[in-house]
Parts: structure tokens; C-alpha cells; sequence
């Protein structure tokens, strides 16, 4: 069976991770479907997310890394996914991801599962990881190490206009 776990992943965690290896575990066939949401204002492009969510998965089995676009329905219909998978952290997640998987079924009878996050990862998302690196705080605890690495590439010239402001 195939599932989706989608996201913008701007930059995937090891939270991400987490879930991802977990639903291929269930499920076998994964494709992490990166996309775009534009209430975002994004730290890496859609093509880098993808590059970077491809090093960071690369060593799952099962598991493959695809742009997202569109509705999230059609793009499992189009790629022959049955489920979706999201991971919860707190009660709030739950509230959404509860009315987006009843759009989901109803608009495109696709069902969706809702993973907790390990109590480990429980608190880390993506913001608060693009708030600690934009101020150069180091976040190599929280990412896998490509990511760490392509985050300080790109928050350097942003710490030196800092410096030199």
C-alpha cells in the first residue's frame, strides 16, 4: 500500500523523520509529497526542499521524495497512494488535521492516519527551527546533519549583514 506524508518540510527535522520512517514501516511504500503553502514564507526554495527531504530519507526504504502540487487528493490519485499520514504534536494539530482529513475523504475518498509524534520530537517544528538559525543559533540537534549544514550556508550571509548592520 502507499501512503503520503505531506508537508512543506522547510527544513524537515528529525521530527519528520521520525514519522516518515515509521509510516514506512506500516505502509512499505512512502512518497514524502513536499509542497508549497503560501501563507509560508519559506528559508529554502521547493526545488531545495526536495533535494534536501531526498539526502535526509535517502537511507529508508521505501521511500521516495516528490514535489507537491495541486490538490493533495489529486496528487495521490495521480501516484496511486490509498492513505495519508500525519503526524500530531499537540491538540491543535489534531483539530486541523481532523477537518483536512474529512475534506480529504469526502473530496477524494482518501483515507488519512494521524501518527503521534515521539515524545522526543513532540515540541520541534519548522518554525521554531528557521527562528533559532535566522539569529545563528545552531540547530545541528534537531536536523540531519546535510541540513544543518546547508541552514549554516545560508544563514552566515544573513549573520554578517547582522553584524555589519
Amino acid at each position: 500500500m502507499t501512503a503520503i506524508c505531506p508537508g512543506s518540510f522547510d527544513p524537515i527535522t528529525h521530527g519528520h523523520l521520525d514519522v516518515i520512517r515509521r509510516a514506512a514501516g506500516i505502509f512499505g511504500d512512502v512518497i514524502v509529497g513536499v509542497g508549497r503553502n503560501s501563507a509560508k514564507n519559506y528559508l529554502f526554495s521547493l526545488d531545495e526542499r526536495v533535494e534536501l527531504a531526498a539526502a535526509a530519507t535517502a537511507d529508508i526504504p521505501g521511500v521516495r521524495v516528490l514535489p507537491l502540487s495541486g490538490l493533495l487528493v489529486d496528487f495521490a490519485r495521480s501516484h496511486g497512494a490509498q492513505v495519508i499520514v500525519k503526524g500530531l504534536r499537540f491538540a491543535s494539530d489534531f483539530d486541523f488535521e481532523l477537518q483536512m482529513a474529512h475534506l480529504n475523504a469526502a473530496v477524494g475518498g482518501i483515507e488519512t492516519v494521524m501518527l503521534p509524534a515521539s515524545s522526543q520530537w513532540s515540541t520541534l517544528s519548522s518554525t521554531m527551527i528557521r527562528e533559532i538559525a535566522s539569529f545563528g543559533g545552531d540547530v545541528s540537534a534537531f536536523v540531519p546533519a546535510v541540513v544543518a549544514d546547508r541552514i549554516r550556508a545560508v544563514a552566515a550571509p544573513q549573520d554578517k549583514e547582522r553584524a555589519d548592520g
